[in-house]
C-alpha cells in the first residue's frame, strides 16, 4: 500500500493497529499512516514530499484555514520537509512569498544567522542558516514558523533560535501533524501552535499497538471535529 496517497472514509475504531493508524482529518476522513517503531513507543508518520498534490493541497488548505486568524504577514518554512508546505500555505493566506531557512551554507551567508539543529528523524546535528539577503522579510512583520511535524519539538526550537538571532519573535508555529506530546514540555507556552491534525504515542500491545491517552493534543487544531460528533 502506498502511503500518504489519498483521504478515505473513516474506519470504525479499532486496535490495536499492526503498521498502520488512521489519523482523523478535519472534515471527517481518514490519512492512512504508517505505525513506526520508537523503541519504547510507536508513533504516526509523515512524509510530505512523497505524498500525493490532492493530499498536500488538503492538508495545506487546513493549515492555512487554522491560523488565518492570527493574521501572519510572512511564512517562514523549516527544512526540508516544511519546505513542502511553505510555499502552499504561505499562498493560501494571501501572501506573495515565503522565507526558506536550509541546511547549505552558500558563500555570502553570516554565521550570526545560522544555529544547530537535529530531530527525532534525523538526529545528526547539522546548522540551520538564514539568508542575510532576505532578512529584511520579517523585520517589523507578523512571522508564522512552519513545520511539517512536531515530534519532540527539537527542529522547531532550532526555528525558534534561528528566528531569534535574527531579532524575531514568531506569533505561532504552524504544523501539519502533530505527533504526540513530547514536545510540550519543553515549548515556550506564549507561542501557540496550530495544525491541521494530530496523532497519539502508541503503546505495545498484544496483536500491535494502542492509542496511549492523551497524547494527541487535539486542542490545538481548531478545525478537528469533535470525536463524539462523528
Amino acid at each position: 500500500m502506498d502511503f500518504w496517497q489519498d483521504f478515505v472514509a473513516t474506519p470504525a475504531p479499532a486496535g490495536p493497529w499492526r503498521d498502520r493508524y488512521p489519523a482523523r482529518m478535519p472534515d471527517g476522513t481518514s490519512l492512512i499512516l504508517p505505525l513506526r517503531d520508537y523503541g519504547e513507543i510507536g508513533v504516526a508518520g509523515l512524509i510530505a514530499n512523497q505524498a500525493s498534490f490532492a493530499v498536500l493541497r488538503r492538508l495545506a488548505g487546513w493549515m492555512a484555514d487554522a491560523v488565518a486568524p492570527l493574521q501572519p504577514d510572512v511564512v517562514v518554512g523549516m527544512p526540508s520537509l516544511g519546505h513542502v508546505f511553505g510555499p502552499l500555505v504561505a499562498e493560501a493566506l494571501g501572501h506573495n512569498n515565503w522565507v526558506a531557512p536550509g541546511y547549505s551554507r552558500k558563500r555570502w551567508y553570516d554565521e550570526a544567522l545560522s544555529v544547530p539543529v537535529a530531530s527525532s528523524t534525523a538526529p545528526a546535528p547539522r546548522a540551520l542558516w538564514l539568508d542575510p539577503r532576505i532578512r529584511h522579510r520579517l523585520e517589523g512583520r507578523r512571522v508564522l514558523l512552519l513545520d511539517d511535524v512536531i515530534s519532540s519539538g527539537s527542529s522547531a526550537l532550532a526555528g525558534l533560535a534561528l528566528l531569534q538571532r535574527a531579532g524575531i519573535r514568531p506569533i505561532a508555529l504552524l504544523v501539519a501533524m502533530v505527533q504526540g506530546d513530547r514536545w510540550r514540555a519543553a515549548w515556550p507556552t506564549e507561542i501557540p501552535v496550530r495544525a491541521a491534525f494530530a496523532t497519539p504515542l502508541f503503546d505495545r500491545a498484544d496483536g500491535g499497538w494502542v492509542e496511549r491517552p492523551g497524547t494527541a493534543p487535539l486542542a490545538i487544531c481548531p478545525l478537528m471535529p469533535r470525536r463524539d460528533a462523528a
